[in-house]
């Protein structure tokens, strides 16, 4: 999947010189966690979010430092927090630096972009046009859209195949175990060396397309155990 198949199409945005209070009942009334700010030219000037209202002098919650702590700030961290929390406009609080990507960017790579950066949302560009934003609920409802009920024939071989594909490269797949499948039916056998291991070659069977129902006989071992448990 890529960004466009995902993205919510109708944005909402505000000016750069929108007060916060605006923004604030703009959030609320839309059911949204952030909106965009927007120049005349429609060009993305930045984004506001909750986090950007957080610490506020009308609510008391301004950032403080008691005078010790505060000789080892620096003058531009205290600056930018005195903007943050009494600015009145869009333009002073909000965030410059934002995170976007294309239309045609994949799923992973948003997402690893969400956890890179520690945002929730990823506007999506085409040249300098907003076209659209990917909010992790985007990716919930992809999810949940996901229709499993896909008639798959592959044999028994060809699902045991997926299985050693798709577990390759990680640190587990070189345990003593084996999965056994008859019949769209998977039964694990052998060691592993921990509940998470146990649990991830499962998981890793049950994602296999085709695969009915797993029955798990794995037993759990110390790596540096004489004998088995």
């Amino acid at each position: 999947m890529q960004a466009q198949d995902v993205m919510a199409r109708g944005v909402i945005a505000i000016g750069p010189d929108m007060p916060v209070q605006f923004a604030a009942r703009a959030m609320i009334s839309n059911k949204v966690s952030a909106l965009l700010v927007m120049g005349i030219d429609a060009r993305l000037m930045g984004i506001i979010s909750e986090g950007d209202l957080l610490r506020r002098v009308e609510t008391g919650t301004e950032q403080t430092h008691s005078t010790w702590p505060e000789m080892f700030v620096s003058s531009d961290t205290l600056t930018r927090e005195f903007i943050k929390s009494h600015g009145k406009r869009a333009r002073d609080v909000m965030t410059r630096d934002v995170i976007t990507a294309a239309p045609e960017t994949p799923l992973r790579e948003i997402a690893d972009l969400m956890e890179k950066h520690g945002v929730k949302r990823v506007p999506i560009l085409k040249g300098d046009v907003v076209v659209g934003i990917v909010s992790r609920a985007d990716f919930l409802r992809a999810l949940a859209s996901v229709n499993e009920t896909v008639d798959w024939s592959e044999s028994d071989r060809t699902m045991h195949e997926r299985f050693v594909d798709s577990i390759k490269g990680q640190p587990w797949a070189n345990r003593p175990f084996n999965v056994a499948i008859d019949e769209r039916r998977a039964e694990l056998w052998g060691y592993v060396y921990s509940e998470a291991e146990k649990t991830a070659v499962r998981v890793a069977a049950e994602a296999i397309p085709g695969v009915q129902s797993v029955v798990d006989h794995l037993r759990v071992m110390s790596p540096t155990a004489e004998s088995w448990q």
